[in-house]
């Protein structure tokens, strides 16, 4: 009984251990590498063929200049602080447009509540990188927003979106709007609907018993849904390049261009380790609330 514990409590850690922890140490070990003209294009400081003496020449030859290049080069600093800024804009944006549909979906009648389901996860199923390139289509200047806008007279030119940040928050907060109203949903779904009755006959007005009710209950909901988009929107790739102009700077385009056009592996591996360091703040802190929600749960 002891034994079959352990070996299931082993098993997620084994799957970390093999597709977080080893990838992370290959990532670090090439961005404490220096760069050369080869294939792979680094010089590897480690050897592990050499055993403890690879070790201990590689510990005397450690040096960290790729992490200084990245404080001497304000582009790498720029490319955080924008990438953050656009991930807290998008959540804030997804959070205000998801909330009210979580919150109409928690009160439509049950028979309604699959069918409204399957319309948030509806889009799943259709090709993430598809998703993305439709709303070229939408926001380009021909495209169906401009012609829309200007055939009620609503504009007389075409506004330009594509390409710019405005377009990149569209398209994070069209694609991480599940993550947002499936957690706030889920919590909502299970609030009991007499405490809204008994602040009701309290004297409290529809509206101030959501905010003195509703909104604090919801709480664990929405630190879930905004932990979920803000953590892959600070690292997107696909999203800026495609619906973002030569100015929209995020810290995936910054390191995609290393790997793969400049093929400076060690400066890119440095760039994603701090982003992964980054990234690890709001997940711990995720983790933290999903404890503490199963506290006080039990």
């Amino acid at each position: 009984m002891k034994f079959s514990r352990s070996l299931l409590i082993g098993i997620p850690y084994f799957w970390l251990f093999i597709l977080f922890l080893v990838p992370f140490g290959i990532v670090l070990k090439i961005s404490l590498s220096d760069i050369q003209l080869s294939i792979p294009p680094y010089t590897p400081t480690l050897d592990f063929s050499e055993g403890w003496a690879g070790f201990r020449e590689f510990l005397s030859a450690l040096d960290f200049e790729n992490y200084i290049f990245l404080t001497e080069d304000d582009l790498y600093w720029k490319a955080y602080l924008s990438s953050i800024k656009i991930a807290t804009v998008s959540t804030f944006f997804t959070l205000l447009v998801g909330f009210p549909i979580a919150y109409s979906m928690a009160k439509a009648p049950d028979e309604w509540r699959p069918s409204l389901m399957l319309l948030i996860i509806l889009p799943f199923w259709t090709s993430f990188l598809i998703r993305v390139y439709a709303w070229i289509g939408i926001l380009s200047n021909e495209g169906f927003l401009n012609q829309f806008l200007m055939g009620f007279g609503l504009i007389s030119e075409p506004l330009t979106i594509l390409n710019t940040n405005t377009a990149v928050y569209i398209g994070i907060v069209y694609t991480y709007l599940p993550f947002m109203v499936l957690p706030i949903y889920a919590t909502l779904e299970k609030l009991d609907g007499t405490l809204i009755e008994a602040a009701e006959d309290l004297g409290c007005t529809r509206f101030s018993a959501f905010w003195s009710v509703t909104a604090p209950l919801s709480k664990p909901g929405v630190i879930a849904g905004c932990f979920l988009v803000f953590i892959p929107a600070l690292g997107e790739f696909v999203i800026p390049s495609l619906l973002g102009g030569s100015e929209t700077l995020m810290i995936g385009k910054v390191l995609w261009e290393e790997f793969f056009s400049n093929r400076d592996w060690p400066v890119a591996s440095a760039v994603a380790t701090i982003l992964l360091l980054l990234l690890i703040v709001p997940i711990v802190l995720f983790q933290r609330n999903e404890q503490k929600q199963r506290e006080e749960g039990q």
